[in-house]
């Protein structure tokens, strides 16, 4: 292999033309979609048990990540990989299964050799190859066609349009899936607990806030002092005020000390009810952390007490715990 000297212009040009060899190939599916694609969707929808994707070489990197897809959009869906098929993976597939099977040749055979025995088990066979006329659309229930005119390679032989091409039907497929499903943001965030979408979606204020011994109250008659000493302790820059039979009556706040230092304060004598906000802003504890958030930066407030049903005081939380809990 010998290399030539390649200018800045060169890299640049062939770059541009590499996406807009492949932006085509996209687009060129558009006018091939048929009812082809609306039968493969009623068959994922029908499907009791799971989608088995399978492709090899770079085939099978685009099929893991269309198995990937579907199964976090409502799909159950895994990757089997042909040649291991052959070899006892198998026994992975059953009759209420779908199999997706890519292959741009439409030859591949790994994956024709397992053919007979798909069809043997009972399932059913989608494929997406670039050549409508081969063993593989032959043999499927379902043929999508995902031919391009030519790869993006200056040679025209790495795959690189065909599996770009392949990787937007394979979303295209999972998207009108999900929509048929009727796969809500509350779905996807289920099988996402783990990501910025599954937090914001999935923890409410009940899950961040402090509550029972860590929840900063005081009485409506307690000395000035001993409520400071409250909020000290629970180190949340407040503590919720009640009256004598346990309901809100008032919050005192950090905000609140500060003004207190421009009046003449006697610490000893004074009660918090005559110094405390009365009527405080309060979130129920079942809103989600995330509405929480956006009330509070609208309201410019730090902290905030939480309320169940019935208007009972239940907690309070500030920013640092919203940070913590990863919601904002």
């Amino acid at each position: 292999m010998t290399s030539s000297p390649v200018t800045a212009s060169d890299i640049l040009a062939l770059a541009r033309r590499t996406l807009e060899i492949e932006a085509a190939a996209v687009l060129a599916l558009q006018s091939r979609l048929d009812d082809s694609l609306v039968r493969a969707v009623d068959i994922l929808l029908a499907c009791k048990g799971r989608v088995v994707v399978t492709g090899m070489g770079k085939s099978g990197h685009v099929g893991s990540k269309i198995a990937s897809t579907l199964a976090s959009t409502g799909t159950p869906a895994f990757f089997m990989h042909p040649a291991e098929a052959s070899h006892g993976d198998l026994g992975m597939i059953t009759g209420q299964d779908v199999v997706l099977a890519l292959s741009n040749s439409g030859e591949s055979p790994e994956i024709i050799a397992i053919l007979p025995l798909i069809k043997r088990r009972g399932a059913r066979l989608i494929t997406m190859t670039g050549r409508p006329g081969s063993t593989m659309a032959r043999e499927a229930d379902i043929h999508l066609d995902a031919a391009v005119a030519q790869e993006a390679c200056p040679h025209n032989l790495a795959p690189t349009a065909s599996t770009t091409a392949a990787l937007a039907l394979g979303d295209a497929l999972a998207v009108v899936t999900l929509h048929a499903r009727g796969f809500t943001a509350e779905d996807f965030a289920r099988t996402h607990p783990g990501g910025a979408l599954g937090r914001r979606l999935l923890i409410h204020v009940r899950d961040v806030m402090h509550k029972d011994e860590a929840l900063p109250v005081v009485q409506e008659d307690t000395p000035f002092k001993t409520a400071l000493l409250e909020m000290t302790r629970k180190k949340l820059g407040m503590t919720a005020v009640v009256d004598a039979s346990g309901s809100l009556v008032g919050v005192f706040t950090d905000g609140d000390l500060r003004r207190c230092l421009d009046r003449d304060l006697d610490i000893k004598t004074t009660r918090i009810d005559s110094v405390m906000t009365r009527s405080p802003k309060t979130i129920s504890e079942d809103v989600l952390a995330a509405e929480a958030a956006r009330y509070m930066e609208d309201k410019q407030i730090n902290g905030l007490l939480a309320v169940d049903g019935a208007g009972r005081l239940t907690g309070a939380f500030n920013m640092h715990d919203l940070l913590r809990a990863g919601v904002v």
